[in-house]
């Protein structure tokens, strides 16, 4: 149970928890977080061994449920916040909240309201916003606002390479709180001035894709990262933005719970097997250019990464996004280079697998960016945030290397 006196948090559609780590890292504890995917609840246990993590279905979850499992009682919850999956196009004569396929946002919706939460932070993609899903977004706002809450309006679209994230990404966000409290704003674009470069069109610009990537060793140099994601190896010289990663570098905007990790270890490294036809390809390619039998973008070192991907679960054919091709190796890059590209930190790890860790990183939003949203959220609650001392062991390694068969039993027998 989370007794530390910080705000309280509670993460629904929580998947590996990109935005469970940039909410802790903006001042709050997330008491629970509810994620679906066994194998995902279990890579989030392992990183929030204090967080209660119910790995179920959202809309079968209850607000009493929550506090209980969580062991808050009736100690206020100040935030609700996550990203639920849905469908959200308009049909003639039918309003799109009514279609099951979406009604997992009405579920958030209850959660929030049985939680009795001050603020709620629910995030989806851009594509929300134009055509014949904006039909669907307007019933959203205007569900929220019967239950009792009042939004940022107009809502905006955000985009992580403007909060010190190396990556082109778009991602929407509705941020609102109970009638009467104070409405947060949205962030600006900002970036550690030790990271800033000169400004583009008038936004400041932030770590590359060199800065992300560039201190970390070439996978394919240890043969044991065939069969395991982990080696013991030296990195090399960190970029002002992977020593903040690596923990070499305070980062004062960040009240996270600091994390054991040892150093000399590169994780969630797990080398792909290309055929040389393949690398032979992905060597011609010249960096910012997509190869052109794979489609795969080779990454330019100078830019930042496209939007990384997850692919589809085995229940839609288990269809593997691509990853990028690395900007000097000849080769995809790996889980641990895709999390550098994600602003997740090197402490934080995923499941073992390419396929898994790939999908865990790809569907969650990067945490630089969560954090933005969060603190903004703080800021409105008139809570100023301060690093907690005491160092937060990390869970059982073995939940890492779970599949969907043991991480379920695991949960069932939590």
């Amino acid at each position: 149970m989370i007794n530390s006196g910080r705000p309280l948090a509670v993460d629904l559609f929580a998947g590996v928890g990109g935005m469970s780590l940039g909410f802790e890292q903006a001042g709050f504890d997330v008491a629970c977080a509810v994620e679906y995917d066994p194998v995902h609840a279990a890579a989030h246990k392992f990183n929030f061994p204090d967080t209660a993590v119910i790995n179920g279905d959202v809309s079968t979850v209850t607000g009493a449920e929550i506090r209980a499992r969580s062991g808050i009682a009736r100690r206020r919850v100040s935030v609700v916040f996550g990203g639920s999956p849905c469908q959200g196009f308009s049909m003639i004569g039918k309003r799109s909240m009514d279609d099951p396929r979406n009604s997992l946002v009405r579920h958030f919706m209850r959660i929030v309201v049985e939680l009795e939460a001050d603020y709620f932070v629910f995030e989806n993609v851009k594509g929300l916003t134009v055509g014949k899903h904006k039909a669907f977004l307007d019933e959203i706002i205007e569900g929220f606002a019967e239950c009792g809450y009042d939004l940022i309006s107009p809502y905006q679209v955000l985009n992580a390479a403007w909060f010190g994230v190396p990556q082109d990404r778009w991602r929407l966000f509705l941020v609102g709180c109970r009638r009467g409290l104070k409405v947060p704003t949205y962030p600006s674009a900002q970036t550690s001035p030790a990271l800033a470069r000169k400004p583009l069109n008038g936004l400041p610009v932030g770590p590359t894709v060199g800065d992300a990537l560039f201190d970390l060793p070439d996978a394919e140099d240890f043969e044991i990262l065939n069969s395991s994601d982990k080696v013991e190896t030296d990195l090399g010289a960190a970029s002002g933005y992977s020593a903040v990663l690596r923990g070499l570098v305070d980062d004062p905007s960040d009240f996270a719970h600091p994390r054991e990790f040892p150093s000399g270890i590169l994780t969630s490294s797990t080398r792909s097997g290309h055929t040389e036809l393949t690398r032979t390809r992905f060597a011609a390619t010249k960096p910012g250019t997509v190869e052109p039998t794979s489609r795969f973008l080779r990454l330019n070192p100078l830019g930042v990464c496209n939007t990384l991907r997850a692919g589809t679960g085995s229940e839609r054919g288990g269809f593997t996004a691509a990853r990028p091709i690395h900007p000097v190796h000849a080769r995809c890059i790996t889980v641990r280079e895709m999390a550098r590209l994600h602003s997740y930190p090197d402490w934080f790890r995923f499941n073992w697998t390419k396929w898994h860790g790939a999908r865990e990183v790809g569907n969650s939003v990067p945490p630089r960016l969560a954090r933005a949203v969060a603190s903004s959220v703080i800021k409105a609650m008139g809570h100023v945030p301060k690093r907690p001392e005491t160092k937060v062991s990390p869970g059982d390694e073995s939940l890492l290397y779970m599949d969907a068969g043991s991480s379920s039993k695991y949960f069932q027998n939590a």
